[in-house]
């Protein structure tokens, strides 16, 4: 049997806010492995999902820029190592060209970008470089989308840390500003459930006919359980299903309906959201050089 550590407890319990004690009997359970144990979690407490994915952990900022004629848009992440960092005005400027260089010349991936140029003529890898000897920590660039659309882009900032890149055709400019800030708030995956991708509708599903069959009910009804559960999840993950905020009897759907427009995509970043970051005990740490 695998060693089941305190650290992979409280990682679980982290991940699925679930308490100590049961994170531990799941990876007793499973063996130690993570992602069984995450999945036990869930089936047995009727969870809605993981925490893990909204996650911070690393810090940075996100950045976007739009064109005059609101036609080109890109968002940018860009990632050092402390928030005080984060906060510096150099910082701040560098990240600001990265996204305007993006939307000026459309590179193909991070890769090309760091090869290519900001708007001032600086290399955008020199700059960087430049940055972290300056500053003292590890500065990256490390996603970026692009929109060129004949509709018209839509962008929010909550803070700097969440970031909205919108691209809708109709409506106004207030029906893009309230979709941007919707999004930043609801987080819906994707704009349709035509969208979700069968991998997760087939987990999704997986986990509701766990659940549903401990009802001990008839399988005619725990299929027609499970088939709610589906529609709903549909429901809370896609921006047309969840009900708009700022008006929670109205579906963005109708919505959108209603102004004769249509989202046709949106891309949220979260500063660090899927990045795992070092814990750094330092009691262990002292404990340990105590040792030598």
């Amino acid at each position: 049997m695998a060693e089941i550590t305190a650290g992979m407890v409280k990682e679980l319990r982290e991940a699925t806010g679930l308490a100590m004690m049961d994170c531990k009997r799941a990876l007793v359970e499973t063996d130690g492995d993570f992602k069984a144990a995450e999945e036990l979690l869930r089936i047995k407490s009727g969870a809605k999902a993981s925490k893990a994915a909204g996650r911070v952990a690393a810090e940075g900022l996100v950045s976007i820029f739009v064109s005059a004629d609101g036609k080109t848009g890109a968002l940018v992440e860009v990632n050092c190592e402390t928030d005080f960092v984060a906060k510096n005005d150099d910082f701040i400027a560098f990240a600001k060209n990265v996204a305007q260089a993006v939307a000026l010349t459309d590179p193909a991936n991070v890769e090309a970008l760091s090869a290519g140029n900001l708007p001032g003529g600086e290399s955008v890898e020199e700059v960087r470089k430049a940055l972290v000897m300056k500053l003292g920590e590890n500065i990256s660039v490390r996603r970026f989308v692009r929109y060129n659309t004949a509709g018209q882009l839509a962008a929010y900032l909550h803070g700097s840390k969440i970031g909205v890149l919108l691209d809708y055709t109709g409506g106004n400019e207030t029906l893009g500003k309230d979709l941007a800030m919707h999004i930043a708030a609801s987080k819906p995956i994707c704009v349709s459930k035509e969208q979700v991708s069968q991998e997760l509708l087939d987990s999704e599903r997986k986990i509701y006919t766990a659940q549903a069959a401990e009802s001990g009910k008839p399988a005619n009804i725990v299929e027609k359980m499970v088939d709610g559960r589906v529609a709903k999840y549909l429901a809370e993950v896609t921006l047309l299903g969840q009900q708009f905020v700022k008006d929670p009897d109205t579906s963005i759907e109708k919505l959108l309906a209603k102004q004769g427009a249509t989202v046709n995509a949106f891309q949220m970043f979260v500063v660090g959201e899927g990045i795992e970051k070092a814990v750094v005990d330092f009691a262990a740490e002292v404990a340990a050089a105590a040792l030598v």
